[in-house]
This record gives structure tokens, C-alpha cells and sequence, in this order.
């Protein structure tokens, strides 16, 4: 058996292992470990299997992740988020779909404190979906609306997966994270169109709001969301400033979101704790994944099994396009049975040397795989966000009743992966100006 073929056979064993549900760090490691001991030996393998995981995350850049991480769950448990859906909610509840749309807005908020899409949709649906079905909205908007509204938690910074794609793929974090904000508002206008739309042509999804808020009730639900934008203002303010690094926000955005909860009292030992224990966990499955995509990386290396398929491909002649169509499909599969960071990092290896080949942008593609990846949160099977909206509401929607109220979303985001893809400088242009 020839390296290449060795290549290739791991690779079919590791979609073998996930088709059987084993977890994908564990099928990463192993498969990258048997697949260097044969291709070069024991010895090898068992240095790479000790000095990979050392080597990845004591990656300086790697520390933000539990940081942002701590920051989000600081703000959850404090429950900081929620005067920012109230807020949203007061001021366009009279809007057609009012409080479908402050949904969305509030999971852009949300987003930009947690990076994680699971976390946005989870906190939305206990907030925003109950106060939806009192309303009586109908309930394919309603659970629809969050699930998708969810997406946006890995767009808009800090992004957990553009600064892992960062890290692997070694481009600048700050920059995803401009060219994020573009994507993220975009989507996020989308997603208003939608709400917008249906609830025009069919007023009956979504029953006129009846309250009524008096211009001092809109002031004051504005001004109970200064502990969120305190810290935003404090971390992002002082990121694309350049007074401090991405990592050094994360660390920042911690203390920050610490000291705002401490000082509105509404921090708790339990809350403190819980906090602390959910990043220790999040951190290690995402750590476990990385150092699997990392060995997976060298695997790959040594049996010259990236470059193979990347000659391959494009000694096709396939116009770039097309490429990035068979790529986008290729994501959106694999999107629908895997979680968006095993997808990412078992692929990458992979996919990038034909990226290079193609010279595309690196920023410009972590962002759309982003969304590429956020967009198999939401489609079935396996839409993660949708079962996550499914265990927050109960009783309240059957998980047929959200992927169906899901479909309309869904074409906003082929409309959004088109411009872009089609327009590259919707996502380029901030960071250009960074540079700048």
C-alpha cells in the first residue's frame, strides 16, 4: 500500500467511525495515530500522540476561547442578556412580526457576548418564544424565528469558531471578526425581511402586539442594557482600536462582564460556579477536537494525501465557482449530521491546500464557512439549534412544527450565501480597512 492509499483509507475509516456516531475528537486521534504508526512507525506515533496536544493548546491565541467563553456564560447566568430582548421588544413591538424581530435583534446582542450559536438559541427560546406564544404568534414563527435568530451567535464576534479557524489556518483574528460583523448584520436583515414578509401576507402568524410602552418605558428598558454595552464598548472598543490583541479581550471581556454582574449584585456563588464549570467543559471538548484536527493535519502531511486531492481537484479545470459550490454543498451536508467545530476541523486539512491553490482570500472564506456551518444548525436532520429550540419550549411546538417554520429562514440564507460569495468585499471591506 502506497502513503497516498494509506492516506485515503484513513480517511474512509474516519467517516466510517463518525457514520457509527463515535465522537469526533476521539475518531480524529485515533484514526491520525494507527495511520502514523503505519507510515512511519510506533516510535513516531507515540511522540506525535504525546507532543501534539502540548503543542496546540499551548497556543497563545487558544486562551481566548475559555475567556470569551467565561465572559458569555458570566453574562447568562447574571442574566444581563435579557434587558436586551426587553429592550428590543418595547421598542418594535408595534413593528409587523414586532416581537419576532426583536427576537433576532436581541439574539444579535446575545451573540455578541457567547460567540456560540447553541447558547444564543438556548437562551432566546426561554426568553423570547414564551413571550411570543403569549402573544399568540403562531408556532412555527415563533420557535422558526429563535432557532434560526441562533445562527447569528457564530457571526457576529467573538466567534469561537473564526478564532479556531483563525488559529489553524494562522490569518488574524481581529479580521475575521470585521468581516463577521458584516455577514452577521446581513444575515440578521435577512432574517427581518422574512418575519416581515409572512406577517404582511398572512397578519394572522402574528397578532398586532396589544401593550402599549410610553416613551419614559422605552428610556428605561434602553437604559437597563448599559451593563451589556458597557462591556461590548470595553472589549471590541478597545480590539479593533488595536489597544489590545483578541486574546487579551477575551481576558478583558471576562473581568469586565464579572465586574458589571458584581456591581448590578446579581452575581452569585452559583452563578459564579455554574459559569466557571460550563467553560471548563466546553473548553475541553473543544480542546479534544482541536488536537485531533491537529494530529488529523499531520496524518494527512506525511502520506501527501492533501496535496494528492488537491491536484486532483483542481486539475480538473473547474472554474473557481464551481469549486466553491462543491464546497458549499460539501459543508452544508456534512453540516446537517455534524456539530459546526468537528465539521470544520475535520475538513480543513483537507480543504485549505486547495483554498491556496485557488488564491482565495483566507478571511474571506473563514467567514463564509462560518455561515456555511451555522446554516447546518438549523437544516434536517440533525439541526442542532432546532432540538435545542425543542427541549427549551416543550410541549409548546413539535420538532416538525420548528424545521418547518425553519424553511422560511432558510432561503434568506441562500440569498445571503450568494451575495457573499458573489460580492467578497461585503466581508473584506472592514478588515481592508484595518489593514489600511
Amino acid at each position: 500500500m502506497t502513503e497516498i492509499q494509506v492516506g485515503l483509507t484513513g480517511l474512509g475509516a474516519l467517516l466510517a467511525l463518525l457514520s457509527l456516531r463515535i465522537p469526533v475528537g476521539v475518531a480524529l486521534i485515533g484514526v491520525s495515530f494507527v495511520g502514523i504508526w503505519v507510515l512511519v512507525g510506533q516510535r513516531v506515533a507515540l511522540s506525535i500522540l504525546t507532543s501534539t496536544p502540548y503543542a496546540f493548546t499551548a497556543h497563545w491565541t487558544l486562551s481566548s476561547v475559555p475567556m470569551f467563553l467565561l465572559m458569555g456564560y458570566f453574562c447568562f447566568h447574571a442574566g444581563l442578556t435579557k434587558n436586551l430582548f426587553d429592550a428590543a421588544r418595547v421598542w418594535l413591538a408595534k413593528l409587523p412580526g414586532g416581537l419576532a424581530v426583536a427576537s433576532i435583534f436581541g439574539a444579535a446582542g446575545f451573540a455578541a457576548v457567547t460567540g456560540s450559536s447553541v447558547a444564543c438559541a438556548a437562551a432566546m427560546g426561554r426568553i423570547a418564544v414564551p413571550e411570543m406564544m403569549r402573544n399568540r404568534y403562531d408556532a412555527s414563527l415563533a420557535t422558526g424565528t429563535v432557532a434560526a435568530a441562533g445562527t447569528i451567535g457564530a457571526l457576529i464576534p467573538p466567534s469561537i469558531l473564526m478564532i479556531l479557524y483563525g488559529i489553524f489556518v494562522e490569518v488574524p483574528i481581529s479580521q475575521l471578526f470585521l468581516g463577521g460583523v458584516s455577514a452577521g448584520i446581513l444575515t440578521a436583515a435577512g432574517y427581518v425581511a422574512v418575519v416581515t414578509i409572512r406577517v404582511k401576507l398572512n397578519p394572522e402568524l402574528a397578532p398586532p402586539y396589544e401593550g402599549r410602552a410610553s416613551f419614559t418605558e422605552r428610556m428605561i428598558a434602553l437604559r437597563d442594557t448599559w451593563p451589556l454595552l458597557l462591556i461590548l464598548l470595553g472589549v471590541f472598543g478597545g480590539l479593533f482600536s488595536g489597544a489590545f490583541t483578541a486574546t487579551e479581550a477575551g481576558g478583558i471581556g471576562a473581568l469586565l462582564s464579572f465586574l458589571v454582574a458584581a456591581l448590578k449584585r446579581v452575581l452569585t456563588w452559583e452563578s459564579i460556579k455554574n459559569a466557571v464549570i460550563e467553560t471548563l467543559i466546553t473548553t475541553s471538548a473543544l480542546l479534544i477536537i482541536a488536537v485531533g484536527a491537529a494530529m488529523l493535519t499531520r496524518f494527512l502531511a506525511l502520506s501527501g494525501t492533501t496535496q494528492f486531492l488537491s491536484e486532483v481537484v483542481l486539475g480538473f479545470g473547474a472554474d473557481p465557482l464551481v469549486i466553491m459550490t462543491m464546497i458549499a454543498l460539501m459543508y452544508l451536508v456534512i453540516g446537517m449530521f455534524l456539530e459546526p467545530i468537528g465539521a470544520m476541523l475535520l475538513t480543513l486539512p483537507v480543504i485549505m491546500p486547495i483554498l491556496i491553490g485557488l488564491d482565495y482570500s483566507l478571511i474571506w472564506f473563514g467567514v463564509v464557512l462560518t455561515k456555511f456551518l451555522e446554516i447546518g444548525m438549523i437544516t434536517p436532520p440533525i439541526g442542532i439549534n432546532v432540538f435545542v429550540i425543542k427541549g427549551v419550549v416543550g410541549d409548546l411546538a413539535s420538532t416538525t412544527t420548528i424545521f418547518r417554520g425553519i424553511m422560511w429562514f432558510l432561503v434568506a440564507d441562500i440569498v445571503v450565501v450568494g451575495l457573499l460569495m458573489g460580492f467578497p468585499d461585503i466581508i473584506l471591506y472592514l478588515p481592508n480597512l484595518m489593514k489600511d
